[in-house]
């Protein structure tokens, strides 16, 4: 077991310190929260202009989960052992050299290295965040300023796609990446000038760099393969099947690295996450309860897009604003939360009316979502939604963090987050082969049924793609109608043309042309081989362009029947993840209503660790 822990210097803040700590701290935190939707509306740009194949392309995004989450343990425990601002300030620095690097990039392969050393800073900056607000402000008057964390991400989830999409179009994609460097150096501007140090340890500090090594071994090989794991895989895709040796060979890797990490762990001075925590009830079933609810999370958020664009009808251009009304619910719900716990001094009561808001938007979106849903109805359900994961973000982690003693905010918060993460990236893998499943077994039929009258020629003209889950969006559809619609007006307008050419000026070129297509009619066939009267000849124009008119509304009318056929199988597919995410958060509830109810502290002085 671990030895007993070092002392700590308490800082003593003045206002001003305390306010440019605070605003130093959300600049940063808002330089990776607008990371993660600024850059997804370049996406297409970057693809284009690196020329990215479709299989490398998903790395961009897989380096950055990965490394953003699997530091995030490794930077609570250093920012206990070192104090709070030289690990932001590295993870600062970090973060913007990835970013100017991100920008500069040449190849697919540079900004994939690139967005993993950004991801490597973006860690850094949320676990000292949360570690920070913690140090600077006691819990029982903590949740007032928790809300100001929410209204960064409400600010970056609105603001992100904007300023994405005007800095791509108008200056260039790597713009969305050189964007943070300002605000990074504004806020390292406020850190240096005002920023204590923040739980200085008076003893030399002991790394565990075993139990890194370990936990990497562990998190890394275990995030790749959930997010690389598929249920089928299509060509030009990047993935395995879940029973490929390339995924059981990961999980088997993330096994070995868990034990070593565990045993390490029991032995070691300083353990990165001690394992004595877990004796607490509260640290415990808190990090459970944030596991299970971070799968709920992601459920809620990462198929709505692709309804409100697909089934909906929104523009996918702006398909980054479509969980907008979420987020601002999320944002409203969170500031509530935080006011209330710090008035009434008591968490459970609002984590578990935020649960039972959250079952109820899962209920109303698991049974009442259809394809004709509006806009306007799907936007007051994620509002609702909105309001019931909101106190979940603040309310575990102020537990948590209430429940250990000072001097493992870090580690406190860091776990909180870590789980959450953990939580939300195997939520999304198995919700997205459920949802990858159920969209495939509904569609087959329906898109048979649709297109059944319709010649092979035809019918290749409405091939839609699509894709199995991944860790960004749970999947990835494109069907087009009026694209598609466009397309086949043009075909049959140049067949008009040519039956035109052929007939009214005897063409060579029209005539060799409509000859050598095996869809001409054999009675059209001898009317070109011989000469016949021009009167005929109109005739036999005017009934071969009545009958591509017709054969055209009859195309016209097949995509209408299998974009429906797309719109119900798309709808089925996600009620079915709402349906499943319903029990999702029962489980969140039922593990909630075991974490006790402690009085919330008034001061953050060394004390001894609380028993529950």
């Amino acid at each position: 077991m671990a030895a007993q822990p070092p002392q700590f210097k308490i800082p003593q803040l003045t206002p001003q310190e305390r306010l440019f700590t605070l605003l130093g701290t959300l600049l940063g935190l808002l330089l990776a929260a607008l990371d993660q939707t600024i850059v997804a509306t370049a996406g297409p740009a970057i693809q284009r202009d690196l020329r990215i194949e479709p299989s490398l392309y998903v790395w961009i995004t897989t380096a950055y989960l990965v490394t953003s989450t699997v530091f995030v343990p490794i930077y609570g425990k250093l920012s206990d052992l070192y104090g709070r601002k030289p690990v932001l300030i590295t993870a600062i620095g970090i973060f913007l050299l990835g970013s100017l690097l991100c920008g500069l990039s040449q190849s697919a392969l540079q900004l994939i290295l690139f967005r993993a050393l950004q991801g490597l800073g973006s860690a850094g900056l949320f676990t000292t965040a949360f570690a920070i607000i913690a140090d600077i402000f006691p819990p029982a008057v903590r949740g007032r300023y928790t809300g100001l964390f929410g209204a960064v991400f409400g600010l970056s989830s609105v603001v992100g796609p904007l300023v994405g999409g005007f800095l791509t179009d108008n200056v260039g994609w790597h713009w969305v990446f050189f964007v943070n460097l300002p605000i990074g150096a504004v806020a390292l501007a406020f850190i240096f000038a005002r920023m204590p140090l923040l739980w200085l340890s008076q003893h030399r500090p002991v790394i565990d760099y075993l139990g890194a090594m370990w936990l990497l071994v562990f998190t890394v090989p275990l995030l790749l393969a959930l997010s690389l794991g598929k249920t089928q895989v299509n060509p030009g895709e990047t993935g395995y099947l879940w029973g490929s040796w390339q995924i059981l060979g990961m999980f088997a890797l993330a096994l070995v690295g868990l034990v070593a990490f565990l045993l390490t762990e029991r032995r070691v001075k300083e353990p990165i996450l001690p394992l004595s925590l877990f004796a607490n009830r509260t640290f415990a079933v808190g990090n459970a309860a944030a596991f299970v609810l971070g799968a709920g999370f992601l459920a809620a958020i990462v198929f709505l897009p692709l309804f409100m664009v697909i089934v909906v009808g929104l523009s996918a251009t702006n398909s980054g604003l479509t969980i907008t009304p979420l987020t601002l619910g999320i944002v409203f719900g969170n500031v509530i939360s935080g006011q209330l716990v710090s008035r009434i001094g008591r968490y459970k009561p609002l984590m578990l009316a935020g649960i039972f808001i959250l079952a109820t938007a899962f209920v109303i979106m698991g049974f009442t979502l259809t394809p004709e849903s509006t806009q306007a109805e799907v936007t007051l359900k994620m509002i609702l939604m909105g309001l019931g994961l909101g106190p979940a973000i603040p309310l575990y982690t102020l537990a948590i963090q209430n429940a250990v003693p000072p001097h493992m905010t870090g580690v406190a918060s860091s776990s909180a987050l870590f789980f959450r993460s953990m939580g939300s990236t195997i939520g999304v893998a198995i919700l997205g082969s459920i949802f990858a499943n159920t969209f495939s077994t509904q569609l087959a039929p329906r898109l048979q049924a649709a297109t059944a009258d319709l010649p092979p020629a035809l019918r290749a003209q409405l091939r839609f793609s699509g894709s199995s889950a991944s860790s960004e969006a749970g999947a990835q559809l494109s069907f087009d109608a009026r694209k598609i619609k466009a397309q086949i007006a043009q075909r049959f307008e140049e067949q008009r043309n040519t039956l035109k050419a052929a007939l009214e000026t005897n063409d060579p070129q029209a005539v060799q042309k409509l000859l050598a297509d095996p869809s001409t009619p054999d009675s059209l066939r001898r009317m070109l081989a011989s000469s016949v009267e021009e009167s005929v000849r109109k005739g036999a124009l005017s009934q071969a362009t009545t009958g591509l008119d017709e054969a055209q509304q009859s195309a016209f009318a097949t995509v209408d029947r299998v974009e429906i056929a797309l719109k119900q199988a798309l709808t089925t597919a996600i009620r079915q993840v709402y349906q499943i995410g319903i029990l999702i958060v029962l489980l969140g509830l039922t593990v909630t209503l075991f974490i006790p109810e402690l009085p919330l502290r008034r001061t953050n002085a060394p004390a001894a660790a609380v028993a529950d």
